[in-house]
């Protein structure tokens, strides 16, 4: 069982950057979502209602500046955010730091409405609802497994065919955005494990990663539809919720590398 894939990205809900090696800090992956587009209140504005965040491409330099571009718009290149705070209310975030006007325009012309980027100076631990373990970092690291994707596809396609329907394509594993994508694995087995090791990082399983209608969206083609999360409904759920994928903490710091060995503990 290895670490296949390893992805960050550097604004919440936008495209992914494949990455060879990525150093894992308490709240998560270095350079992994600490930018996010907020509303002119500091709301998240989340990608099921406004799939257009899927089309946006964002590396970051060097330097410390963000380059973002999406078809239909031009390139721009974003300074360090040095702006003004706002409050900001969703996980990890008290407060944001305000990018330049410019970047504002620009989310905005992109999505049709007032947008903010703001940029996470620092996380600090708060409190959780009990449902994510009382926890402020429950979803620092996000796993899913090749093999359970596989499952799923199939499960896909023979309800297709029950219904007389032409089967899907495969499902883009990006639906999901998850930071480590592992290979080896029996299809769901990741769903009882208590703690991962992988490389030389220790995580705990904080919970396993619910799902809601943004992953219905396609994000090559920006299509809307009802799967996924139909055949999850249908096939694995549990507590009122569809289930796919799990949520890690780390226990210590250190390096993940694509082609790490991937060791769990049962329950």
């Amino acid at each position: 069982m290895e670490l296949a894939e390893i992805r960050t990205y550097p604004i919440k809900s936008v495209q992914g950057t494949h990455r060879l090696s990525a150093q894992v800090l308490p709240w998560g992956l270095e350079g992994d979502r600490r930018w996010a587009v907020v509303d002119p209140r500091g709301e998240l504005i989340w990608v099921g209602e406004n799939p257009r965040l899927l089309s946006v491409s964002a590396t970051e330099t060097p330097e410390g500046h963000l380059i973002v571009s999406a078809e239909g718009m031009g390139e721009l290149k974003v300074a360090p955010a040095a702006g003004d705070t706002l409050p900001v209310s969703f996980a990890n975030f008290e407060r944001g730091v305000l990018a330049a006007d410019d970047a504002h325009e620009w989310f905005t012309s992109l999505l049709g409405k007032p947008a903010r980027l703001v940029w996470q100076d620092g996380p600090r631990p708060h409190p959780t609802s009990g449902e994510h373990d009382g926890l402020a970092w429950d979803a620092a690291l996000h796993l899913v497994s090749r093999s359970s994707l596989r499952r799923l596809d199939d499960w896909i396609a023979e309800a297709a065919m029950e219904r007389q329907e032409q089967p899907p394509e495969p499902l883009d594993v990006t639906r999901f955005r998850p930071n480590a994508i592992i290979d080896g694995a029996e299809a769901f087995e990741e769903d009882g494990w208590t703690s991962v090791r992988i490389g030389e990082i220790d995580f705990r399983v904080s919970e396993l990663c619910d799902r809601c209608v943004a992953i219905t969206w396609d994000p090559a083609t920006l299509d809307g539809g009802k799967e996924p999360l139909r055949t999850l409904a249908k096939r694995h759920r549990w507590d009122g919720q569809s289930w796919f994928g799990i949520r890690l903490v780390p226990r210590n710091l250190g390096t993940l590398r694509v082609g790490d060995e991937v060791v769990p503990v049962r329950t």
